[in-house]
């Protein structure tokens, strides 16, 4: 049925599917969905604490005999700059007026944390048969003990040079993000947002760049975008956007609302929620503030004075402040099971690549 089974054959599974792994978005209920229809389930260790990357596989390994990705941020963790954090401060005061937040009370303070020596450690024990990773790779000793456990190593490129320094440093696979793509952008090695391509002009050229395999993310949400992916030069491809609407995902109410409303232009890149450039529906915030502010702190550093303007707003019933990540296929999206909408997605396009076969 899958005319290149590299990807197949790489991870053991049996649909040329991943799940994207969304920080905050899934847990364990998602990758096992995932997972038992056939794709490759991913679990989103960015935000968690060691001791919930272990309940989670756990969790995992209870329910299904199915692989599993286990996904981790690569992020230089900055400096703290005072000055910098002070001046975002100054420019959310209005807001936190408005909410009747006290600035003093708000904790400073990293939100995500990047693959260190701990989590090394749980992969050894715990030995997720896929680790990803974004924002780059680890370091050499820690990736090599990760290599040593036998798991299959991937990570995003933004660009055809990310995709051959990926290759050179070992990857099994990579992953091909183009600008649709929902969520932060996998970029290492340039930080200019607006040159980077588009999944339908990066997959081609990163197929014909490196000799392992290339996942395609970015605008994949149905069939036809499945297919066009694979026919040009993927070998599989990673959905994120299109399983936020299953029932499976954590997003809160108000996400998965203004999902439903998701248009073609309804989405920006925006670094006033964590710092760096991620895709998500534009909201108050975005609007009145980026969607990118030099006042943000780097990240993951600017979520800290953020957080509680959330928290006020969603708990008043507004998505205003919130990170709505979306990739800009969105509206392509449907609300069903995540396995129901994995089988559909390569029933679909097998019936598609069949009927193009036959013309």
């Amino acid at each position: 049925m899958w005319p290149d089974r590299r990807i197949l054959d790489l991870f053991g599974i049996e649909l040329p599917i991943l799940q994207a792994p969304m920080a905050g978005s899934s847990d364990a209920a998602l990758a096992i969905a995932v997972g038992e229809a056939g794709g490759l389930g991913a679990l989103p260790c960015a935000m968690f604490t060691p001791e919930q990357f272990r309940t989670q596989m756990g969790i995992v390994r209870q329910r299904t005999a199915r692989p599993v990705n286990a996904n981790f941020f690569c992020h230089r963790p900055p400096q703290p700059d005072a000055a910098r954090e002070a001046a975002w401060r100054r420019r959310l005061e209005v807001y936190y007026a408005e909410f009747g937040i006290d600035p003093a009370t708000i904790p400073a303070g990293p939100g995500r944390a990047p693959f260190d020596a701990a989590f090394c450690d749980l992969v050894v024990e715990l030995r997720p048969e896929v680790v990803s990773f974004h924002f780059g790779l680890p370091e050499k000793s820690l990736l090599g003990r990760v290599r040593d456990t036998g798991a299959k190593i991937i990570s995003s490129a933004t660009t055809v040079e990310e995709a051959r320094r990926l290759e050179g440093a070992g990857c099994d696979a990579v992953i091909a993000q183009g600008c649709e793509a929902g969520g932060h952008r996998g970029m290492f090695l340039a930080d200019d947002i607006s040159a980077q391509p588009g999944t339908f002009a990066l997959v081609p050229q990163v197929a014909d760049a490196v000799k392992v395999p290339v996942i395609a993310a970015g605008g994949i949400a149905d069939a036809r975008t499945m297919v066009a992916a694979l026919v040009l030069g993927a070998s599989a491809v990673q959905v994120g956007t299109a399983y936020l609407s299953c029932p499976e995902s954590l997003i809160h109410p108000l996400h998965r609302a203004a999902l439903r409303q998701a248009r073609d232009d309804a989405t920006v890149l925006t670094n006033v929620f964590t710092g760096r450039p991620a895709r998500g529906l534009i909201n108050r915030v975005i609007r009145e503030v980026g969607p990118m502010s030099a006042e943000s702190p780097a990240f993951p550093l600017a979520t800290g004075a953020v957080a509680p303007l959330r928290a006020r707003a969603e708990a008043a019933g507004t998505g205003d402040f919130s990170p709505l990540w979306a990739g800009q296929s969105a509206a392509l999206a449907r609300e069903m099971p995540a396995a129901d909408l994995t089988r559909s997605l390569a029933e679909g396009a097998a019936d598609l690549m069949s009927r193009l076969s036959r013309r």
